[in-house]
Formats: structure tokens, C-alpha cells, sequence
């Protein structure tokens, strides 16, 4: 078969490997259908996770039909259109029972597996651990480029942003982060009933992307002085959530400032260096503030919700082209902005 193979920080090739087999019971085999290219693997690429062995398969977000399954898989059958949850979940620890398998202790740091690990899924084939716990059934009429949106950037969105920042009926609602899972977080917090959703923003095409997903407001963080074309959109007394989608100390220090009193603050964006925490403010205003890693849990109710068109995350695909020019669509995330490209889909 075909995929895409780490060589190192800045190398990989899209070459021949063996076709996966099944190594566990709890395994099963998918021929994959979509995949798609997510920060994370953008980081691998630039070596911030130097952890990676060299010649591991790239990905961790997919869609597939089962091909083949291992004799303890009880919840699947060859055939099943799959959708394959980037954190593994390997349903016996006490992590996995409670819910929480971005602390799997038998998947290991972060329950991330595929595309880290183990093999990943940007290839024509690929094996899945524990499978009983790490798919999704994909419900009829649900495209596979909308599927793959659910297991990461709709997950990470909806369990890290909307509900850890408990939006509520009337709220108003700041995202500060113009990508996917700031994205996606719109229609989420309007369907628990925010009433202004403020989407902050560097990339004009992306802002227009807000507006077709339902934000009230944008505002461009490229100019100076966003914070406060921020609050003047807000009501008097500020953001009732504010959720920060981008993993900066900038962005994060204004999530503070613009949060109410009694508010709160939920950050989705993975911090590569120490933010001072603002206690005083924390003490004066009351806030909460919120952090933490998705577990997929949200995922067959984003599913619903995208089957039953109660939602449309449609704006957020910008590209679909075929798996075998996933190399290109590494150089193309790279330049989003040239390339007008939010979320980039690999199809079979």
C-alpha cells in the first residue's frame, strides 16, 4: 500500500509500506476513505514532538470501512463505515471508564496512538487498537469530509470550549482563534443558546467563514487594538465565556481582560510556554477559568447533530484533494493564508 512516512522534522514521502494486519483481538483493519492534516501533525512536522521514531505512518483523523477484525471486536463487522477517534481509548482503565481517555494509562501519554506511536492513517490502510472503543459508526448521509470534523476539531470545540465554558441560554460568547476548532465552536455555542458569538480572528477568508457559520461579530486581531473593537461589541458587562482557540499568551492574557465578573474562560489552545495565571483578576471578577484535553466522548452527538442538520460546519472544509497528495496539502496548511485554506481533506 501507500502512505505518508516520517523521515524526520521537515521529511516525509509518500512511499510503499506493507499492508497493516491484525495484531490484537481488539484490532481491526479500515481501508481508509478520508484523512485530513491537523496542527498536530504540522508540529511533528516542525519537530516539536521529537519523541516520534522515524518511518512511523503520519495522521491520527480518518474515515474508513472495516476490512478485517480481530476476534475479541464485538461492537463492529466487516464492512462498517467507521469514524476513527484521534485519542485511543482502550475501555478498561480508570481513565477510559470515567470517560477521560486523553489520560488512557494503557495507550499512554495523552492517549495518542496513531500517527505518534503507532502507524497513523494518512495511507490507503490502516490498523486501529482497541477498536471497540476508538470508532464511531458513521450515521447515512453524513460525508466523510463532515465525519472527520467531528472526531477532532468539533470534539475539541465542543468538550473543551462550549461545555467546559458552560454556555448558556443568552450568553454572550467570545472565540478567540480563527481555525478549525475555533470554527467550529460557533454553531456549538448558538445551539446551547449564546446570543452573540464574537469570532477573533487574523484571516479575512476565515472571518467571512465565521459569518456563514453564524457569528454575530468578527473582529480582525491583525490590527491593533482588537481588544477593545472586541468590547464594544459586547454588552456592558463584557464576555460571559470567552473561549481561546489559539495557545498564545497574548490571546489568553485578553481572554482574562474580557471575560465578565462571573465569567468564564475556557482554553482549547495547546500553550507551548508558561502564562502567568491572573489571580487577582481571577479573585475581583469572580471568573472560571477552565483547560484540558478532548476524549471523544462528544462525538457520536456531533454525528446526530450533523445528521439530523440540526448544524452545518460545511464553511470549515476549504480543500479536498486526493490521498496521495497529502505532501502537498502539508505545504498548502503551511501557507493558509495564501492558499485560502482552513481545513484541508484527503480523500480515496
Amino acid at each position: 500500500m501507500k502512505a505518508l512516512v516520517f523521515h524526520g522534522p521537515g521529511q516525509h514521502a509518500w512511499e510503499d509500506r506493507p499492508e497493516p494486519r491484525i495484531e490484537a483481538p481488539t484490532d481491526v483493519l479500515i481501508a481508509v476513505q478520508a484523512a485530513t492534516v491537523c496542527g498536530t501533525d504540522l508540529h511533528i512536522h516542525h519537530g516539536v514532538h521529537p519523541e516520534m521514531p522515524l518511518g512511523t505512518i503520519m495522521g491520527h483523523e480518518a474515515v474508513g470501512t472495516i476490512t478485517e477484525i480481530g476476534s475479541e471486536v464485538t461492537q463492529f463487522k466487516v464492512g462498517d463505515r467507521v469514524a476513527v477517534l484521534p485519542i485511543t481509548n482502550c475501555g478498561t482503565c480508570a481513565a477510559c471508564r470515567r470517560g477521560a481517555s486523553a489520560h488512557c494509562s494503557t495507550s499512554g501519554p495523552n492517549g495518542w496512538l496513531l500517527g505518534h506511536s503507532h502507524d497513523g492513517v494518512q495511507a490507503e490502510f490502516a490498523r486501529i487498537p482497541f477498536a471497540d472503543h476508538s470508532l464511531h459508526f458513521i450515521p447515512d448521509g453524513v460525508p466523510d469530509e463532515i465525519a472527520i470534523l467531528t472526531v477532532d476539531a468539533m470534539a475539541a470545540a465542543y468538550e473543551i470550549g462550549v461545555k467546559n465554558g458552560a454556555v448558556s441560554a443568552g450568553d454572550a460568547v467570545v472565540i478567540i482563534g480563527d481555525g478549525p476548532i475555533g470554527l467550529s465552536a460557533i454553531p456549538l455555542a448558538l445551539l446551547e443558546g449564546a446570543t452573540r458569538v464574537v469570532m477573533v480572528g487574523v484571516l479575512q477568508f476565515r472571518l467571512d467563514a465565521a459569518l456563514a457559520l453564524g457569528a454575530t461579530d468578527v473582529v480582525d486581531a491583525s490590527q491593533e487594538g482588537w481588544v477593545e473593537r472586541v468590547r464594544a461589541v459586547l454588552p456592558e458587562h463584557g464576555a460571559d465565556v470567552v473561549i481561546e482557540a489559539v495557545g498564545s499568551k497574548d490571546t489568553l492574557e485578553a481572554a482574562f481582560d474580557l471575560v465578565a465578573v462571573f465569567g468564564r474562560v475556557a482554553n482549547i489552545g495547546v500553550h507551548s510556554e508558561p502564562v502567568s495565571l491572573p489571580i487577582e483578576q481571577m479573585w475581583i471578577k469572580n471568573f472560571v477559568f477552565t483547560s484540558g484535553m478532548m476524549s471523544c466522548t462528544s462525538t457520536p452527538k456531533l454525528l446526530e447533530l450533523v445528521a439530523s442538520g440540526a448544524i452545518d460546519v460545511s464553511p470549515i472544509i476549504t480543500h479536498k484533494i486526493p490521498l496521495e497528495r497529502a505532501a502537498e496539502a502539508y505545504a498548502m496548511a503551511e501557507s493558509a493564508d495564501e492558499n485560502q485554506a482552513t481545513k484541508i481533506v484527503l480523500v480515496r
